[in-house]
Formats: C-alpha cells, structure tokens, sequence
C-alpha cells in the first residue's frame, strides 16, 4: 500500500504551499510543521480541504516532539533552506545538523521515503559555505537512510519567490543595476509548478534515486534574466559590471541589513554556473521534464511592477 501520509517541513514557503496543494488534492494527508502556527497557521491551512492538513507547532531542534511525528508518517519531505545566517539559524544547523536527524529518525521508524531539497552545483561551488553545509547535509542523509531521495533544483521561481520578485523591485528602483562577473553566471530557472510535480510523482510512483538535478526548459544568464524582466515590466535601467572588489565591499554592507540583498557567500556563489553537472539523473531522465517557460510564466505577475499595474499594458517590443 502506497503511503499516505506526508510529514512537511518548510510548509510555508512557496514550494511547500505548491506542495501542500498538490499532494492534498490527491488524497494525501499532509502534517506540516511550522516555528509559528500564530504567523503561518493560516496561510498553510488555506492551502487544501479540512482534515487533510494537521499543523504542528514545533522548534525543528526539539527532537522528542519531532521524534512522536514520525510514528504517524509514511514518507518525509524536507524543503528548509536558509541563503543567509542570523542567531541560530546557521548554515551547518539547518542543512546538514536538521537533515541528518530527519535521516536518522526516518530509519528508526521506517519510513518509506525522504525527500530532501537541496540545490544545484553544491558539488562546484566550493569557496561557499552555504553550498558546503548542503552538501554535508546531502552525505549524512545517504548515510544514515540511504532510501532518501535528495533533489537539486536550479533557482526556483514563482510569483511567491524570493528571486524574480526581489529583482523586479529593485529593478523598479534603481537607475543602474549592478552586474557581477559581468552578468554570465548561467542558470536553469524551475518553476515551482514543475518542480512540485517532480515531488508528487516521485512519491506517487515510488522512484527512488539519490540525487536528481533538476532543472527548467532554459539555460539563460543572470544578465539575459535581468534583460527579460526588464522588458516585462517595461523598463530602461543601465546594467553597469562592477569589479569584483567593489562588489565585495557592497556585500559587507548588503549582509549587515535584516534581509540581506546580497551577501558574501552569496557573491562566491555567483562565480559559478548553476547548470547540469552531467553527473546525476535528471527530471528528464526520470520522465518529468519542466514545461513552463521562464518569461510565459513571470508575465503573469509582473504587472505588479509596471506603471498602471494590472491595467498596464503589454510590452510587445
């Protein structure tokens, strides 16, 4: 009997919300654990029918209450991530400390399945401590469960993300808009639409692979990005390349707000290209390649940053 109840972390963010719907719509019961059920709680529970979602408060270091959630599921989902520290919340604590005890304790209850979302081009990027607290995190899974599947997505994208949301405000703003390594660093944008039908159907068909890249229908530069988004919400900005040692000094600066903009790590980061290895099995090879095409699917809200907003009209230049 195919397993039917999913315990989620990292339910509130915008892959876990795309998730959440998906697999609920499906007749899969979902326990989502959240920090704060008093901020999160109501966008979490809005995402599928009553009864399917249970919503447990808990500290994700609190290993006896995290503990008693497994005995009630079948197959674990792990979708926390941070791209910069603050307090506790460190890169070694949450990508590899958190994925090895869901690894350990998914043995212990034999669990069918964990499902971890790490990133793409963690083996490359070397000088970044963020990519190598993911990729300890990505061993100590296969070591103490080696029945866990780990995806590494390219950057994801959706209306609800973090990427082409923030350039676009800033974008929106800022007369010139600085370009590191000149703009080249290539990515494979995923939409979070395809990289949630990757999840469902690993879980529903019961491929298990190691590690699987995964990747959208297009290989574009970071400056093609930015010349795309430009055009969606109909705007001229000078995209001006910046040594790298001014770009440095911005990042100190950039890293000392709430929510950095830019970070140090983040800047190591972008001297590599977030593409396929060549190494691993991709969406593609498992049979779900992406469909959804980067530039089809930011214009459908992008308005939100264009002069006159969803009465504006359409760029067809």
């Amino acid at each position: 009997m195919k397993g039917k109840n999913c315990l989620i972390f990292g339910g509130s963010g915008q892959i876990g919300r795309h998730l959440i719907r998906k697999l609920t719509k499906n007749d899969y019961k979902v326990i989502v654990v959240t920090r704060n059920i008093h901020q999160k709680g109501h966008i979490i529970k809005t995402q599928g029918n009553a009864g399917y979602i249970d919503i447990v408060e808990a500290n994700i270091f609190d290993e006896a209450k995290i503990k008693n959630l497994f005995k009630r599921a079948d197959i674990c989902i792990n979708l926390i991530g941070i791209l910069y520290e603050k307090k506790r919340s460190s890169f070694k604590n949450i990508h590899t400390l958190f994925p090895s005890l869901l690894a350990k304790l998914s043995k212990q209850n034999k669990l069918k399945h964990l499902i971890h979302l790490s990133a793409l081009g963690v083996s490359e990027a070397t000088e970044s401590e963020y990519a190598k607290s993911k990729l300890e995190g990505e061993k100590e899974i296969l070591k103490n469960f080696p029945l866990s599947t780990i995806l590494r997505p390219s950057v994801v994208y959706s209306v609800d993300d973090n990427f082409t949301t923030n350039f676009m405000t800033l974008l929106n703003r800022l007369p010139v808009f600085p370009l590191y390594y000149n703009g080249q660093t290539k990515f494979m944008p995923i939409h979070s639409s395809d990289l949630v039908d990757i999840i469902f159907n690993i879980i529903s068909k019961d491929i298990y692979s190691q590690i699987i890249e995964c990747v959208g229908t297009e290989t574009l530069t970071l400056k093609e990005i930015i010349e795309k988004l430009l055009n969606l919400i109909d705007k001229k900005r000078i995209l001006l390349p910046v040594p790298l040692f001014f770009g440095k000094l911005t990042a100190k600066f950039f890293q000392l707000f709430p929510k950095p903009l830019l970070t140090e790590d983040q800047l190591k980061l972008l001297r590599y290209d977030n593409i396929l290895s060549g190494k691993y099995k991709t969406n593609s090879d498992i049979g779900f390649p992406a469909k959804c095409l980067f530039e089809k699917e930011v214009e459908k809200y992008c308005y939100m940053w264009r002069q006159g907003g969803q009465f504006s009209k359409k760029n067809i230049s």
